[in-house]
């Protein structure tokens, strides 16, 4: 049998190359927790934007599922109008015209005091101070009509509403403050809601369309 071929000893890493790489990933972790950290400092940053931009999409869908609800029958048909814009008597204030609407179930903000009553009239009330309400009140309640309705905030960061109009034959929409009118003096309803909201230096807007009655489902 031939022997074996002797090996040499084997090779390690120096102390000097142990130094190097230890050097090395101490550099590494450096940077990325610089990075992390830095990443974090601007995530915080930008916690009021990302809030703000949540609770305007959130609000603008909730609206937005009420109103297509009210177009839909019994309330909203073809020869009947689902959105108006009745004179309302807050609890708190004057008189004021008010875009309003009325859904079979209520809405999900609804807290009543007892049992749950159907045909539940609902308008909206930009409030100084205070932000979004929604004004609710049931035709089956007694005192329907007389007493003021309740009240429930939506968003204490709404500011402002105005009312977009869309004229057919200029072909352009136009925002007015105020409700437009008729010929006859009369509030016209619009064609979308115009939401403002205001926190701290930051402003954001939201459109809500104004969906048309109609017999059968809504095409969206």
């Amino acid at each position: 049998m031939r022997p074996l071929p002797l090996r040499g000893p084997r090779r390690a890493f120096t102390l000097l190359e142990m130094l190097l790489a230890l050097a090395l990933v101490a550099l590494l972790l450096v940077a990325m927790s610089s990075f992390l950290f830095s990443l974090g400092e601007l995530w915080g940053r930008r916690a009021d934007v990302r809030l703000l931009d949540q609770h305007v999409r959130a609000v603008t869908r909730f609206l937005a599922q009420d109103l297509r609800t009210a177009a839909l029958p019994p309330f909203g048909r073809a020869d009947a109008a689902p959105f108006t814009l009745p004179e309302v008597r807050p609890r708190a204030g004057l008189i004021e015209r008010l875009f309003t609407f009325e859904l079979p179930a209520g809405s999900r903000l609804c807290d009543w005091p007892g049992e749950r009553l159907p045909e539940v009239v609902c308008s909206l009330q930009v409030r100084n101070g205070q932000g979004l309400l929604l004004l609710w009140q049931s035709r089956l309640e007694r005192g329907f009509g007389e007493e003021a309705p309740r009240e429930t905030l939506v968003s204490p960061l709404v500011t402002g509403i105005a009312f977009d109009y869309y004229d057919p034959e200029a072909r352009r929409w136009t925002t007015e403050n105020l409700l437009k009118l008729d010929p006859q003096g009369q509030p016209l309803v619009p064609g979308r809601l115009r939401l403002t909201f205001t926190h701290g230096q930051l402003k954001r807007e939201s459109l809500i369309a104004v969906p048309a009655a109609g017999a059968g489902l809504p095409a969206f």
